[in-house]
């Protein structure tokens, strides 16, 4: 039996058990399951550890053959390393050079740290440097074209 096979049968078996979970929800209606904890332990809970089963298997399934394409071709790691050295870079300056950590008080009576005051905005940065970065590469390579 093939991978292929293998693949299809794995996925009409988890179909079926979804459609039986689905099937199970309608039948059991809105009002009951917002109202009833046990019913959406018996119900709903199934259907989401199936589902975090699937996306977690995808998820190790992507990085597995993702990692073993990157260590075949010699050219691809180079430059997977060297884009993840340039963001590691760009997070490090956003945080040591541009966030400040500020304990702040929240709204539910707890108080944001500085350390994590200081993660928020260093994700902040971060986040408005790669927007900047974007944004200039596609004017650049629009202009680019329009010379051309």
């Amino acid at each position: 039996m093939n991978l292929q096979k293998i693949i299809k049968l794995v996925a009409a078996i988890v179909g079926v058990i979804s459609i039986f979970f689905l099937i199970r929800i309608i039948g059991a209606g809105d009002e009951a399951l917002e109202t009833t904890p046990d019913l959406q332990d018996s119900i709903v809970s199934p259907f989401m550890y199936i589902a975090y089963l699937i996306l977690g298997i995808m998820v190790f399934l992507v990085v597995v053959f993702s990692v073993k394409q990157m260590f075949s071709n010699p050219a691809t790691l180079k430059k997977t390393l060297t884009n993840v050295g340039a963001f590691v870079a760009l997070a490090l300056v956003a945080y040591f050079g541009f966030a400040n950590g500020v304990e702040t008080p929240l709204r539910d009576g707890e108080v944001l740290t500085a350390g994590n005051s200081q993660l928020v905005g260093a994700g902040l940065y971060l986040f408005y440097f790669l927007v900047f970065i974007a944004v200039g590469i596609m004017l650049f390579t629009g202009i680019k074209k329009m010379i051309k």
